[in-house]
């Protein structure tokens, strides 16, 4: 009797305890990632606003603010900020160090991986932050500087023209740095180390952003990587932008012997009262070098592995040459070790010695090499095609083929799908690649004889707007469910094919071969669909055949229906921590 209730005690602990981590889990799920977008946005709210408050009301800035009033807290605020936001852009780029966050205890699964897979993403945003704030500070002053010159001039009132003309003496240290009215203040600007590294950072932060939208990063991607590469010349002209001390304030030995407050008023005893000397100013020493030299050291080491791998050597054992213009390459290299679903990237040096272009791996760990499908989308990739004599259908031996640098493999977004015991994955055109690594690899597992693996169901929808796309993609599918149909485990594999563009012709043929039993097009058993997906019936039913369940959604493929899956995934999430909940992934490079 004691026994059976201890036993039952017991079970009633650890249902409570999986009711509590179950709980934990959904509010980390859905807290962590607002709860740190929220503390960015915070930090850059409190700089930008103790820093504006500290240069609005500091004494030592008194005379400073005298001639330009509030732009000096404007323009120093946003400094602050830009400070902060160039030390975070650097850290998402860095490849290998978020490879070897991914590695660690803390961020191996869960919400803290999902925050890794949009590295890019945070990248982007702190990047329109850095683009707002160096707005800001530009327009502040362009204000400061018009400000300045004006202060000669007899309108500004007699206390102005006394600061303007403090530094004329050999024992006095000027405020205003531009020293006669009538200077060419455009000319002033370009002479000065403020002006010209103020400048060079503005057009290099130019041509960054505006390479960086999605229509010029998508038809030139060329013109993205290599305007990407200014960042050299924007930390430069950042580090040493604050040599020229514009921005000046009472020194704190003048502070002890002439004190603004009472001063102000007296400025006509300036120089001949003891109580009020003639006030000394000096500009602060540049700071940003120590908000940027953590990220700047970190970043190149991450070069310096990049190029040791990409001198190491690559042998191309195979290229095969696929429908659609897509290109299979399978090489080997020693010591390279993989995971399904990660990215390489590539860098063909007949093609451009500087360019490196990422691609989804399509091979699996088990497999004696490691595999990329190449589409020729663009001057890079149809360069590469020709390289590998794709345009001449030429057959190239071995020695013939073009030398090929890789660096990585770096993980992403797919390989968390073995942490979830149900996981969807959705792919559109060539974005099937991650997953062909992925589908491979979780045959390889499910079929050994020592299998661990967690994952018990896969959803796999695949859309694609022409039947050619289905072809070297079809064979995987259709040996994996093959197998599947011989071992007797159907049901761990669910897929969904879509063609959402056809003629009238392939209409008619479709037609007339349905009653078949292998579908016309992929040679399946299960058959094509016509059109779109009901992407809200289809999550429904998921969500029904496996309720109390953390489901993994996985996406390959354009933002349109990246931002459906999403919403998708918000709507058919219980609000309750132990119903069921879609966990939303997409891949991005």
């Amino acid at each position: 009797m004691m026994q059976g209730c201890y036993s039952s005690f017991i079970e009633a602990l650890r249902e409570e305890a999986a009711r509590a981590v179950s709980d934990l889990m959904y509010i980390n799920n859905k807290k962590i990632p607002n709860l740190l977008q929220v503390t960015w946005l915070g930090l850059n709210a409190y700089l930008f606003i103790d820093t504006f408050l500290w240069y609005n009301k500091a004494e030592s800035y008194y005379y400073t603010r005298v001639i330009l009033g509030s732009t000096l807290a404007w323009a120093r605020a946003s400094a602050m900020c830009l400070n902060f936001n160039c030390m975070l852009i650097i850290l998402p780029v860095c490849r290998n160090f978020v490879s070897l966050l991914r590695g660690t205890s803390m961020c191996c699964r869960g919400a803290l991986r999902r925050l890794l897979d949009k590295n890019i993403m945070f990248h982007r945003l702190v990047g329109y932050m850095i683009t707002l704030h160096a707005a800001i500070h530009i327009i502040a002053h362009f204000f400061n500087i018009e400000r300045y010159r004006i202060s000669q001039s007899v309108e500004a009132g007699e206390l102005c023209n006394i600061l303007a003309n403090i530094g004329n003496q050999s024992n006095e240290n000027f405020l205003n740095p531009i020293r006669s009215y009538n200077k060419n203040i455009v000319k002033e600007m370009f002479v000065s180390i403020p002006g010209i590294t103020g400048f060079a950072i503005t057009l290099a932060l130019v041509l960054i952003v505006t390479s960086s939208t999605e229509l010029l990063r998508r038809s030139f991607y060329e013109v993205f990587w290599y305007t990407h590469n200014l960042f050299i010349i924007f930390f430069f002209g950042l580090v040493i932008h604050g040599a020229g001390q514009v921005v000046r304030g009472q020194t704190s030995q003048s502070m002890l012997l002439h004190n603004p407050s009472y001063c102000k008023d007296h400025y006509y005893e300036w120089g001949e009262a003891a109580q009020c000397p003639v006030p000394q100013f000096s500009g602060s020493k540049p700071a940003t070098w120590k908000w940027v030299v953590f990220p700047l050291v970190l970043y190149t080491f991450e070069r310096i592995i990049r190029f040791w791998r990409s001198q190491q050597e690559v042998v191309i054992t195979k290229v095969v040459t696929h429908s659609s213009g897509v290109l299979e390459i399978q090489m080997k290299k020693i010591a390279f070790v993989m995971e399904p679903g990660q990215y390489i990237f590539l860098q063909c040096p007949s093609v451009s010695r500087l360019e490196w272009h990422p691609f989804t791996l399509t091979s699996a760990p088990e497999e004696p090499f490691f595999s990329v499908h190449v589409r020729a989308v663009g001057d890079w990739t149809q360069g590469l095609l020709a390289a590998c004599g794709v345009n001449q259908n030429l057959s190239l031996e071995p020695w013939q083929l073009p030398r090929l640098a890789v660096d990585g493999p770096y993980g992403s977004a797919a390989t968390n799908v073995f942490h979830y015991h149900v996981s969807v994955c959705i792919a559109a055109g060539i974005g099937v690649t991650p997953f062909a690594s992925v589908l491979k690899s979780v045959w390889y597992k499910y079929c050994s004889p020592s299998n661990t693996m967690g994952l018990k169901k896969i959803y796999f929808y695949w859309l694609c707007r022409d039947t050619h796309s289905f072809e070297w993609f079809a064979d995987l599918l259709i040996s994996l469910e093959e197998q599947m149909s011989v071992r007797g485990k159907t049901d761990f594999l669910s897929y969904h094919l879509f063609l959402t563009g056809w003629d009238e012709n392939q209409a008619a043929h479709i037609a007339f071969h349905y009653d078949t039993d292998l579908d016309v097009i992929t040679g399946l058993r299960h058959k094509t669909n016509f059109g779109r997906p009901n992407w809200n019936k289809e999550f429904r039913y998921i969500a029904d055949r496996h309720s109390g369940t953390s489901i993994g959604v996985f996406f390959c493929g354009p933002k349109s229906l990246s931002k459906v899956l999403n919403s998708m995934c918000r709507l058919h999430s219980s609000s309750d921590p132990r119903g069921v909940h879609f966990h939303y992934n997409k891949e991005s490079f």
